[in-house]
């Protein structure tokens, strides 16, 4: 883990939310142009820890989430928890999220092989908005697959029209367990996620 001065780890200055910590955030609060939708890892469940440093550094990220009922000291309570158990985007410049990464641990590129070598992922903004809107409207019924789960290539491509999802593009695969075939959304080697959407006015084939 990543020590910071006095043998403070991020987790412990994160917790108290120190003078040392808010600075630690703050010194870059530059806005570089070339902003880009990145795949991350937030390693050791440090989900929410990851966002909220991202949030008061003034970086915008994506951290899809649901609400579960818990069992604490006897009483079911709603809590916040990650939909998709590491996964984040962070919309930044490759220069500002590197320094970023140098003082806050726990976030680690998503990478694919190109050319040799390990790159990060860059979601397009397309995929992205739709991602979004996919998991911000109906997080209970989303079925989650890694890359290559599903054999979307082989799929119907369309585009949905009106209701909830309108603009929404992917496509209509056979999931193995279900009896209707899902609308799948794919972010290309990050994660695809399927759901059976009934809200729209008409479907236009790509």
């Amino acid at each position: 883990m990543l020590i910071f001065g006095n043998n403070l780890s991020f987790n412990t200055l994160y917790e108290t939310r120190s003078p040392q910590f808010m600075s630690l955030l703050s010194a870059d609060i530059s806005n570089d142009n070339n902003e880009q939708w990145y795949a991350m890892r937030a390693t050791y469940h440090r989900e929410m820890v990851v966002r909220d440093a991202l949030n008061l550094a003034g970086i915008e990220c994506y951290l899809p989430t649901t609400q579960k009922l818990k069992n604490l000291h006897g009483r079911k309570v709603r809590v916040t928890t990650p939909l998709v158990s590491s996964l984040i985007f962070v919309k930044s410049s490759k220069e500002r999220l590197q320094r970023f990464k140098v003082k806050v641990p726990h976030l680690q590129y998503m990478t694919r092989p190109v050319g040799g070598k390990n790159v990060p992922i860059i979601v397009p903004k397309k995929q992205m908005d739709d991602f979004i809107m996919v998991t911000k409207a109906d997080s209970e019924r989303l079925m989650f697959f890694k890359p290559g789960e599903l054999d979307v290539k082989h799929g119907s491509l369309v585009r949905l029209h009106g209701g909830a999802f309108d603009g929404l593009e992917g496509a209509v695969v056979k999931v193995t367990g279900k009896r209707n075939k899902r609308f799948v959304l794919e972010v290309n080697d990050v994660i695809a996620v399927a759901l059976e959407c009934t809200d729209f006015q008409f479907v236009e084939v790509l």
